[in-house]
């Protein structure tokens, strides 16, 4: 069996998602490629649209988010223009996409990013690409152009979401409810003492604050109105790639102790050794944190996708928001006054938690090959 991988870069969690599986499936076996499509047909296209993505989302997210929501209301049946200029643009960039794909031979195509899925669409339908083709939808809602594709399946991160996609058109026996694919890491959890151990913490009360790899919100800030508040704890921060941001941590003339990251490959760890997490609502972030059960305060979500996963988690119980009038001194009081509040949290998110996505989805697709 084998198998293709492809996503796009616009932000890290569609290729952090393709990436995981590849890993997976190459581990058990399964010959798997991971590619990004458009550095692969063109590394100048890649290059401009993740600038694009991040320029968007992180110096104008207002207007972003009004985009965003333009297109979750547009009409799919007249919106003929714009689905005819995406055949075009197809029809150009896919070239070189179908030579990979007829020299591959691949049996089944998984795409992580709906601009890959459109693609596929494309190919699929001017020649037979003899693959199953999967899409993943790696947030807490359908993103809007899904409903553009023409996948055989598609793989959503709760079961909760199929009457969006119903909406949308979609045979309700389309979608797989495994949850968004992370690292099996995830799956398997440690005492907390010893993840304090493994850590070198000390065995006290400790905040995670993560900060995302595109650097949003003001982290300084939120350390600093920790810091103020009247209780017992220590911070481990997690920043990233982001050495500008971990250097100004480490220079932060502040009363509680701060255990500071860069980037880290032991966050399964970090989670375990942690009473509550501070984060951004990226699917993948909040997929592992509900896969370990750690309480979430979610703060500067991207206008859109992200707005979206926190309706999600915060209609089903398995989150709080930080916001202007629930600053996050308060949101973290809140949380740690009441026991019975953070146990009804966790019980929540064990409801959402699909630990075993990753493990899941590789079972599905041996399953459907071999039909």
């Amino acid at each position: 069996m084998k198998g293709l991988i492809l996503s796009i870069t616009a932000g890290q969690g569609h290729n952090q998602t393709a990436m995981v599986l590849s890993e997976h499936f190459n581990s058990i076996g399964i010959e798997c490629k991971y590619l990004d499509v458009y550095k692969y047909i063109n590394p100048v296209l890649s290059d401009s649209v993740n600038r694009l993505y991040l320029m968007s989302t992180k110096k104008i997210p207002k207007i972003y988010g009004g985009v965003y929501r333009m297109c979750e209301k547009r009409n799919v049946h007249a919106d003929v223009g714009m689905r005819g200029i995406g055949r075009l643009t197809n029809s150009v960039l896919s070239r070189s996409l179908l030579r990979l794909i007829r020299n591959e031979k691949p049996d089944f195509i998984i795409c992580t990013h709906i601009f890959a899925a459109l693609l596929v669409t494309y190919l699929s339908s001017i020649e037979y690409i003899g693959a199953k083709t999967i899409g993943i939808v790696t947030d807490f809602t359908i993103h809007p152009y899904w409903e553009d594709s023409l996948m055989d399946y598609y793989i959503t991160a709760s079961e909760r979401l199929t009457i969006q996609g119903v909406k949308k058109g979609f045979p309700e026996n389309k979608f797989i409810p495994l949850g968004i694919p992370i690292s099996t890491k995830f799956a398997k959890s440690i005492d907390k003492n010893e993840a304090r151990k493994q850590l070198d913490l000390p065995d006290k009360r400790t905040i995670l604050v993560m900060s995302g790899s595109m650097g949003f919100g003001n982290v300084i800030h939120e350390i600093s109105e920790l810091d103020k508040l009247d209780m017992d704890f220590q911070i481990v921060s997690v920043c990233g790639n982001n050495l500008k941001l971990r250097n100004k941590i480490d220079r932060l003339n502040v009363s509680k102790k701060i255990f500071n990251y860069g980037f880290a490959n032991n966050v399964d760890v970090i989670m375990d050794a942690c009473d509550c997490i501070i984060t951004k609502p990226g699917g993948l972030t909040t997929s592992e944190a509900l896969a370990k059960q750690i309480p979430m305060l979610i703060n500067n979500p991207i206008p859109g996708q992200e707005d979206r996963n926190v309706e999600f988690l915060l209609n089903a119980g398995a989150a709080m928001k930080i916001s202007s009038t629930t600053p996050i001194d308060e949101a973290v009081y809140q949380l740690f006054l009441d026991d019975e509040q953070t146990k009804n949290m966790k019980a929540s998110m064990k409801l959402l938690a699909k630990p075993n996505a990753t493990t899941d989805l590789a079972e599905f697709v041996q399953k459907i090959c071999s039909e």
